[in-house]
């Protein structure tokens, strides 16, 4: 099967397995063991390690040989054991993938030593302990060599010499590892060392490990744009966070599956996952592909009657999902007020407040989930008993905190089910933001993650990339920070979020008219309708605790505004003056309004909306 591996490179993606060590941790086998023993010692662990991937749907598994040559092994008074422990860990591997169609890959870490000019190991010296490795891995008849995690280019070059020494004919896949700046630990950036080993000839040019996917993907760009050798690219799930003394990787499945499709966009041919994935992560990335070649194969070729019932379904235009759909479709400005979900039962106060909105002309009602993680009646029970009872239409906050994609998936459905039409995807806040931080959070997907799976839905296909029938019909809306310090980090998940389908996007609040404006230049690129958040402030604390803990701009000045009065009336009128000001400048510049209501005052809101020139609002 490894003859053919190159040519099916240029057909389509493969993906790789995951983390070895990761999993053999979660299994109970301690930190300091050496992990390429248990090839000889408990070769039955190493073996169901290799069927989860390839249950999950690798079609490479790599050997458990990364430290296994002579200087690691030393550690562990090892050293003499590289043949039989390489041997052994090419025979499990061969054993556990006999009932699939896979390649088997042997790992080759790094010496773990300096070698010249840094450190006393020779060339000479480092080449032949990789000879040794390598040589009992094609031995054990690996199909291919994964040269990996390495961070000195000149010590991957003695391990690529070992291969060919071994050799020629078999491929080799070779890795670097970066930091967070693309570059390699000797400094060596991706032009640099793409361009050393596409000279030294290897088969395919990978990065792994050190980074999660963000930094991965710019570095593997830059490699792109001055190669056209296959492209490999294994990162960690995310940069690993201390958690109670142990490293814990937290990129969900869902979240690394959306960059497996990045990836491919960006020219990798072999996908997979290094420390921190487990067979969870890769099977979601086969989700992913598997969508990803579908719907390639649906753009360029027309349905006949014999699969047209498989083929891909567009989905609702977004003009017929609704009536707020509708008006962002046509272009026309949007007024929404939000209602927040009281902290009982009782909803004759949100009730009267929706009718009381409905009246005046506001398009919708905007329904948060517990925000700031505080527990209130479920956001998407009063979305439909506000459309029921009200006949407003909601727009339902889905967060990505209290749910697995299971859950959200039959959420998402059941809400198309009874009318709810209308989203925002956000990650949510974490829980110890709220009145029970001991609450255990979810987020196996980010809002990223939650645009992909309502997308999709849309078009008629589960998690899977499976057929679910008639599509849903949301329109799908994204939040977005125009203050945050870090701005290059918000457009670049507002990119992805675009990319992933989010079709409009409201703002937090907007005290800052400079900040919006530079942030829509930033977003030309990938422009969808922009709703500016509008909060008229209720007191000056309320406006420092919008600018200290909720990331929100706000300026001196609006600050030294709010200071200067004297009683709480006057300060309720000056935050809606401020409002009412910060909606005529933002009008011409946006698409929609979301005006909050700050402690239930919807009249306030209503203030707010007069400055569009009537209390009800007139389209563009």
């Amino acid at each position: 099967m490894a003859a053919n591996l190159t040519e099916r490179l240029g057909k389509s993606p493969v993906l790789c397995d995951g983390a070895m060590g990761t999993l053999l941790y979660s299994k109970g086998i301690f930190i300091n063991r050496c992990y390429d023993e248990l090839n000889l010692n408990q070769p039955e662990l190493i073996r169901s390690v290799h069927h989860e991937y390839l249950q999950a749907g690798a079609e490479i598994i790599e050997t458990n040989t990364f430290g296994a040559n002579s200087f690691r092994l030393a550690r562990h008074s090892l050293a003499d054991r590289v043949r039989d422990l390489n041997l052994a860990g090419a025979r499990v591997a061969r054993e556990a993938a006999k009932s699939f169609d896979v390649w088997v890959a042997g790992s080759v870490g790094p010496l773990g030593v300096r070698i010249e000019p840094l450190g006393k190991t020779s060339f000479e010296e480092a080449r032949t302990a990789f000879r040794e490795q390598i040589q009992a891995l094609v031995d054990g008849g690996v199909d291919l060599l994964m040269l990996e995690t390495f961070g000195y280019v000149e010590e991957l070059h003695q391990a690529v010499l070992a291969s060919r020494d071994v050799n020629l004919k078999i491929p080799v896949v070779a890795h670097v590892t970066i930091d967070e700046d693309g570059n390699c630990l000797d400094g060596s950036d991706p032009e640099t060392f793409a361009a050393r080993l596409a000279e030294w000839k290897v088969d395919v040019l990978g990065i792994n490990c050190s980074v999660g996917p963000v930094a991965m993907l710019e570095a593997i760009e830059r490699v792109r744009a001055v190669t056209d050798l296959p492209l490999a690219a294994q990162p960690n799930a995310g940069m690993p966070r201390s958690v109670e003394g142990r490293n814990i990787y937290l990129c969900s499945p869902e979240y690394m599956a959306s960059y497996a499709r990045k990836f491919v966009a960006a020219g990798v041919s072999l996908i997979g996952g290094c420390c921190g994935t487990t067979p969870d992560h890769i099977r979601a990335m086969k989700s992913a592909l598997r969508v990803r070649e579908a719907r390639e194969k649906t753009a360029v070729s027309r349905p006949t009657h014999e699969h047209a019932a498989t083929a891909v379904p567009a989905g609702t235009p977004l003009a017929d999902r609704s009536r707020l759909g509708g008006k962002i479709a046509r272009g026309e400005f949007v007024t929404m007020v939000e209602i927040v979900p009281p902290k009982g039962i009782d909803i004759r106060k949100e009730v009267e407040g929706a009718k009381f909105l409905k009246s005046v002309g506001v398009d919708a009602i905007n329904i948060p989930d517990s925000p700031r993680a505080s527990a209130r009646m479920s956001n998407q029970a009063l979305s439909l008993l506000m459309q029921q009872e009200v006949g407003i239409e909601a727009i339902l906050h889905y967060t990505c905190r209290d749910r697995n994609v299971l859950g959200i998936q039959s959420d998402l459905l059941g809400a198309a089910a009874t009318g709810i039409r209308n989203l925002i995807c956000i990650t949510g806040d974490p829980p110890k933001m709220g009145n029970y931080p001991d609450a255990t959070a979810v987020f196996d997907v980010d809002a990223i993650g939650l645009v992909n799976i309502v997308h999709n839905l849309n078009r008629g296909l589960d998690l899977g990339g499976n057929t679910i029938g008639q599509g849903t019909a949301f329109v799908i809306g994204v939040g977005a920070n125009p203050g945050l310090p870090n701005l290059d980090e918000e457009i670049r998940r507002f990119e992805y979020k675009v990319e992933a389908g989010a079709e409009y996007v409201v703002t937090q609040p907007v005290f800052d008219l400079n900040l919006l404006e530079i942030f829509l230049k930033r977003i030309e690129h990938c422009r969808i309708p922009v709703v500016a958040g509008i909060w008229p402030l209720v007191s000056v604390r309320n406006a420092e605790f919008m600018k200290n803990e909720l990331r929100v701009s706000v300026p001196d000045t609006i600050l030294q505004r709010m200071s200067r009065t004297t009683t709480p009336e006057a300060a309720r009128e000056e935050g809606v003056a401020i409002a009412r000001e910060m909606l005529a400048a933002v009008r011409g510049r946006v698409q929609g309004a979301q005006i909050s209501a700050p402690l239930g005052r919807y009249t306030s809101a209503v203030d707010v909306l007069e400055a569009l020139g009537s209390t009800r609002p007139t389209n563009a």
